[in-house]
């Protein structure tokens, strides 16, 4: 949108911080008219809905005696003014494919429907076919069969009759149970990139240092915009949305720069094994590497080690080993998530929700094909796995490039350590931020559980258009916020509400959209709830 106001600055309509899957979701649903359900599977319904609604609203005049005049369908959203800044690259996905080119993974974790298409929920299976690239799909074993509904597992359970690990996906949605290779997975997201125009133009490669909200003098003494500073320079936007993974990666224990040399959060890897690590296996000497971590990326690190010829790897975690096929539990997966999100979103406080949130997720887990490579790994006496183990002491020698380690659990001593890798994950703290320290400081709300208290149209504050995407939405998205699914369905949510706010719903003349059609056409309530307050007319 063009702005005639601005008089010496550019402001952009909109501004996303972060060109990966929550950023690209946000962009390309933005430039979607007619985005299709992402809960329920009577897809048309919706349609005729969203129709309904926009024409009403360009209807909304009445002609002669009480009758409605008859209007055109909703006019198209208008062509916004974006720019995408990305600390990692100039492309969309740029930091997400080259940790997967680092780590070697051949499929991802999520199924079929979890992607970033606006436009079809089963798209990334349909461009799996019409490429022909079925092959690529790899099935996801034992998660399908009968389905039985929560209530119906709880009556098992009370009878004594409820099964291990029972399938709870019906035998209808097999095709969705399927992960998609890496390569195929790209292709899709550059797909989606190029049909809505999202070319690589409308992202630059600048680190966010800081976001204000104030006025400008160079813009309007009325109307505040969002100062953003990066490393580079500054920018103006109406809108700004904070799509990024979360905080910066820390290794969990304090290191020298010295003993830096030694150890690597998973994050961090651009080159593995080090060189002085290749060295050694170049010439065949013993190389010993230790992997610390319950999650997924530590089981790929080990096996990735061990097909680089390391000659022993160590796999330990402080807990026990979880096996699942998706980190959250399928009923947050599966047909009857709706239930589950409904129960979430009727939680009373914000300290319920991260409570739901913690327990979905439950720590760190490994897939069942994971599973099988690593218990192969150790049949072949490469991988040794310690659980409820933690490293108690340890200490580098720079000469010997090497690392003398002690750890606590039942097996106390290990032989010396050519590097460390530390896949823990990354914490979630808001509040730690340092691209939002202004903003807390000028427009503090609430957090709880490291999360922010953001509106259910997933703003800031009601009077402060930043927008939360990705891990750090969880208080309104659920423990999907993390996944593909959650940049999915933040992204249909943010964009209702910047649709709104940049006036491509409705007339500014206009009545404000209610709350009822606001939960309805961002999948969480009813067609009925919305009619109690839709215009009948004569």
């Amino acid at each position: 949108m063009a702005d005639g106001t601005a008089k010496f600055i550019q402001v952009r309509d909109v501004i996303i911080i972060g060109a990966g899957p929550s950023g690209l979701g946000v962009a390309a649903r933005l430039s979607e008219q007619m985005p299709a359900a992402n809960f329920t599977d009577d897809e048309h319904k919706r349609f005729h809905w969203i129709k309904q609604y926009r024409d009403s609203k360009t209807n909304a005049k009445k002609n002669g005696k009480g009758k409605q005049r008859k209007g055109s369908i909703a006019p198209p959203v208008p062509e916004l003014d974006l720019l995408a800044l990305d600390g990692f690259g100039t492309s969309w996905m740029q930091r997400w494919q080259g940790m997967f080119k680092t780590f070697d993974i051949s499929h991802l974790r999520s199924p079929m429907f979890f992607h970033i298409d606006p436009a079809e929920r089963d798209s990334l299976l349909c461009y799996a076919y019409e490429k022909g690239r079925d092959d690529e799909l790899r099935e996801l074993h034992g998660c399908v069969g009968k389905e039985l509904s929560k209530y119906q597992r709880k009556k098992k359970e009370k009878l004594g009759r409820q099964q291990q690990n029972i399938p709870t996906i019906d035998e209808r949605d097999r095709k969705d149970y399927f992960v998609p290779s890496t390569p195929l997975f790209f292709s899709h997201c550059d797909c989606v990139a190029s049909r809505y125009h999202l070319s690589d133009d409308i992202i630059s490669q600048e680190s966010v240092e800081d976001i204000c909200y104030s006025h400008v003098l160079e813009y309007s003494d009325d109307h505040k915009i969002f100062t953003v500073k990066t490393n580079k320079g500054i920018h103006y936007a109406k809108i700004v949305v904070l799509a990024i993974g979360g905080n910066p990666p820390q290794i969990p224990c304090s290191l020298t720069h010295e003993e830096m040399e030694g150890a690597t959060h998973a994050m961090h890897i651009k080159t593995f094994p080090p060189l002085y690590v290749q060295k050694k296996i170049a010439h065949k000497a013993q190389t010993n590497v230790l992997v610390v971590g319950g999650g997924l990326t530590s089981a790929q690190i080990a096996d990735l080690a061990v097909r680089r010829r390391a000659s022993k790897v160590w796999l330990i975690m402080r807990g026990p080993l979880k096996i699942k096929h998706f980190d959250i539990g399928l009923e947050w997966v599966g047909k009857f998530r709706n239930i589950e999100h409904a129960q979430f979103w009727n939680s009373e406080s914000a300290d319920d929700r991260c409570q739901k949130i913690m327990g979905a997720r439950n720590g760190g887990s490994i897939t069942p094909y994971y599973k099988k490579i690593v218990e192969k790994h150790i049949a072949t006496g490469r991988l040794n796995m310690l659980l409820h183990t933690t490293i108690d002491t340890k200490k580098w020698d720079p000469v010997s490039k090497t690392w003398t380690v002690s750890l606590s659990g039942e097996q106390t001593e290990l032989p010396p350590i050519d590097h460390i890798y530390f896949a823990t994950g990354v914490t979630t703290d808001f509040e730690a931020l340092p691209c939002v320290q202004s903003m807390c400081r000028d427009h503090p709300i609430e957090t709880c559980g490291g999360f922010p208290c953001i509106t259910e149209k997933m703003t800031w504050r009601n009077d402060v258009p930043l927008f939360v995407a990705g891990r750090f939405a969880a208080l309104q998205l659920g423990p999907g916020a993390h996944n593909l699914i959650g940049a999915r369905i933040g992204a249909d949510r943010i964009a209702w509400s910047i649709q709104e706010i940049m006036g491509t719903e409705e007339n500014s003349d206009q009545d404000k959209w209610s709350q009822d059609k606001f939960n309805y056409l961002t999948g969480r309530g009813s067609r009925f709830d919305a009619l109690a307050n839709n215009a009948i007319s004569a």
